[in-house]
């Protein structure tokens, strides 16, 4: 069987044919570096992905501040990562780097800050 992805690791965005036999892969074409056949093995066994969202600041020049996840996760847990981030109000100032979530659901993954926001 031939399933294609777009591999999601660089930039160049690749088309990736994967042929794949009773569970095995097989063969890997499209793929301009290494580290697109990688990809295409982690979808087959542990898709993951990385989130960027917002969380609200009190007394801040904005009301928003940007985060991360420093590692991926599960895909299969977005939804709940998200519902955790989501009950986060943090207390301006913010800065870049600071951890709002250490280690988010066991899952490894920390949430950080990447923007930062003054106090009022």
């Amino acid at each position: 069987m031939l399933r294609e992805f777009t591999c999601i690791v660089c930039p160049n965005g690749c088309d990736i044919t994967a042929e794949i036999e009773d569970g095995k892969l097989l063969s890997v074409t499209g793929a301009t570096c290494k580290r697109g056949e990688a990809y295409v093995r982690q979808e087959l066994t542990d898709p993951r992905r990385t989130i960027a969202s917002s969380v609200i600041v009190r007394n801040g020049e904005l009301p928003l501040a940007s985060v991360r996840l420093d590692a991926p996760v599960p895909k299969d847990r977005i939804f709940d990562v998200m519902k955790e981030i989501a009950k986060v109000e943090l207390e301006a100032p913010t800065h870049i780097g600071d951890c709002v979530i250490e280690n988010i659901l066991n899952l490894g993954s920390n949430v950080i800050v990447t923007k930062n926001v003054a106090r009022k």
